[in-house]
């Protein structure tokens, strides 16, 4: 059994163009570094890619609203094994693409035996539209957020423990940039708005898929970026989200505790992107003496430093993520001062 007192969290939002997790499971390795050394909690999009994943054992894959929960002291984590999964499938999915997607959840289910018991399609069609901000950051909207919540609860009804969401998308206009490595993934920050809605609805894991049309059925021979390349051999994404949410664990009300579970003050470290430093874990965990380290090879499309905060002599730069796994290390030992 993994000893989850000294826990770090490893953090990468999505849509805002991080160098290193902005794209598809390029963070994986990195993460994998970090959790050689302790347990790590870990949003989705840094270790999603595609028909790949970058979990293992020894991280928590924790949607991001859960994430601030648990630095606000609302929500405790329960390490699971063998969660029943639920998919969610957006109605507005084109019926080709749609049995695509239910043949990629049986070859799961069949070749690694996951307890995916079962899908249930919404009503009415989500309406997902996203865009890039003028801060250059990835947004969007749901025109109908309701129909999710409803189809959720459908499938919590039936006794699913986590919920994998597939929603559709058109194909975005800039995809090529992406690709390319010339801009932000455009869908990752609707895809944050998704299970956001779903994880503080219903306080059960959650992670995002995206589908899109027809067209996108035909595997790219263009060579890309390889930090996007897993999501250029697959024309669907459903894979990594059902390994990630397998082993999630549990979201669990700070007066609901009991032993094994992993509350705010076993949180020994938040590692960060150097410059995305504005989010709720940063200030909670500075409220709450937790060492918070900035990775300088780990930049996004914002300018949000420790110094422009004014919060530099709370922070702990380090140069890239093998320094961040030394550090651990050495906090672990107690050799750090």
């Amino acid at each position: 059994m993994l000893n989850y007192d000294f826990t770090a969290a490893c953090i990468i939002p999505t849509g805002i163009g991080a160098s290193i997790g902005g794209f598809a499971g390029d963070a994986s390795a990195y993460i994998n570094l970090l959790a050689g050394v302790c347990p790590v909690i870990t949003n989705p999009n840094s270790v999603n890619a595609a028909i790949f994943s970058g979990v293992n054992e020894n991280i928590l894959y924790t949607e991001g609203f859960a994430i601030d929960s648990l630095f606000k002291g609302e929500l405790a984590l329960r390490p699971s094994r063998h969660n029943k999964i639920g998919v969610l499938f957006d109605s507005a999915i084109p019926q080709k693409v749609l049995n695509v997607h239910i043949n990629t959840l049986n070859a799961v289910k069949t070749t690694y035996g996951m307890n995916i018991a079962e899908y249930e399609i919404t009503g009415k069609e989500v309406g997902v539209e996203f865009s890039i901000s003028e801060s250059g950051i990835s947004t969007g909207r749901l025109n109908n957020p309701q129909t999710l919540v409803k189809s959720a609860q459908n499938l919590i009804n039936k006794g699913t423990e986590a919920i994998a969401a597939i929603c559709y998308f058109e194909t975005p206009e800039n995809d090529k940039n992406y690709a390319l490595n010339c801009g932000v993934d455009p869908v990752g920050g609707v895809e944050a708005i998704i299970s956001h809605l779903l994880a503080r609805e219903f306080k059960i894991p959650v992670a995002h898929a995206p589908a899109f049309g027809e067209t996108e059925l035909l595997i790219s021979s263009e060579i890309v970026d390889k930090r996007a390349a897993a999501e250029y051999i697959t024309p669907t994404f459903l894979p990594c989200i059902l390994k990630g949410l397998y082993n999630a664990p549990k979201l669990i009300d700070a007066d609901k505790v009991r032993e094994g579970d992993i509350i705010i003050d076993m949180i020994k470290a938040l590692v960060m992107p150097y410059d995305c430093l504005g989010g709720l874990p940063v200030f909670a965990a500075i409220e709450r003496n937790i060492p918070v380290i900035a990775v300088e090879e780990n930049r996004t499309v914002l300018d949000v430093t420790a110094e422009s905060l004014g919060i530099q002599d709370k922070v702990i730069k380090v140069k890239n993520y093998l320094e961040a796994a030394g550090l651990l290390l050495a906090m672990k030992n107690g050799i750090y001062f």
